[in-house]
């Protein structure tokens, strides 16, 4: 199935753009697919993609982006596959595979999440240093495709370092305050309980959230460099009294979604 996508987009990519290799893949998530709107020079919807499901989440717009940011070719997933959709993990990650046989070499991971941490507000943006897998289920379940990667992945820096440090310096640039810390990935749909945040906090979260472990851990197991941001979106259950809705998910983006998209490209700018 995947040759068939893969030629599928090159001849897409050949009719509109001639030449073109995308390094670097962006994933973004909930409330923040301003930036494949912005630069757009070929957009494909899902529902074309041979290989590809459809995303069914209010602010997932669901399409393919090419772009040129900053000088640098880029291919964006203006929306994703969630494993809570129904979705198997092998098709959530799909799109990740299909961009590395497109070329990226350097992943940028986005999401909305909640905040665990109680220093966490709103709006923050954090970078990821590390997650934690308890959404039931791992990718790479099932016969290991050598040509991707091997059967044993290591993930003790699956979130490049020096890809960390450097966003960091780059938000501190650009007077963008930026937290760090450790993203939890659970199943969803639903929110979490109180208790099972008060379990995250003591494992060692800062935020939570129903996507990026699953992406993150194929981009590490085909040898990409990864970032990861996650926009928090609100306070997590017991942390805030707040009553959890995706509308204030979508708020919370919003208002971060310049900041956001400012750092991302000048991210860009600096691989």
């Amino acid at each position: 199935m995947i040759t068939s996508t893969i030629e599928f987009i090159n001849s897409k990519i050949k009719e509109t753009l001639g030449e073109y290799i995308p390094e670097i893949g962006i994933i973004l998530g909930s409330g923040l697919g301003e930036l494949a709107d912005e630069y757009c020079d070929l957009a494909i919807p899902y529902s074309e993609i041979p290989g590809f499901e459809t995303s069914t989440v209010s602010g997932h717009k669901g399409r393919l982006v090419f772009a040129k940011i900053n000088g640098k070719n880029v291919v964006m997933m203006q929306g994703r596959f969630h494993y809570y959709e129904g979705h198997s993990m092998q098709k959530v990650v799909y799109p990740v595979k299909v961009m590395k046989k497109l070329g990226v070499k350097t992943l940028i991971v986005t999401n909305a999440a909640g905040g665990v941490n109680p220093a966490f507000n709103p709006s923050d943006l954090m970078i990821i240093t590390d997650h934690i897998n308890l959404m039931g289920a791992n990718p790479l379940m099932g016969e290991n495709d050598d040509s991707f990667g091997e059967r044993f992945p290591d993930m003790t820096e699956a979130y490049t370092p020096e890809l960390v440090e450097l966003t960091k310096k780059i938000a501190s640039k650009l007077s963008i305050d930026l937290q760090e810390g450790v993203y939890l990935g659970m199943s969803g749909p639903s929110y979490e309980t109180p208790a099972e945040i008060r379990m995250a906090r003591a494992i060692g979260a800062d935020a939570v959230g129903m996507s990026t472990v699953p992406e993150a851990i194929v981009a590490s197991w085909t040898k990409m460099k990864l970032i990861g941001i996650s926009c928090i979106c609100n306070s997590a259950a017991g942390v805030s009294s707040a009553v959890l809705s995706h509308e204030d998910v979508i708020h919370a983006a919003n208002i971060a979604k310049d900041r956001f998209k400012i750092l991302v490209k000048e991210i860009i700018r600096n691989l």
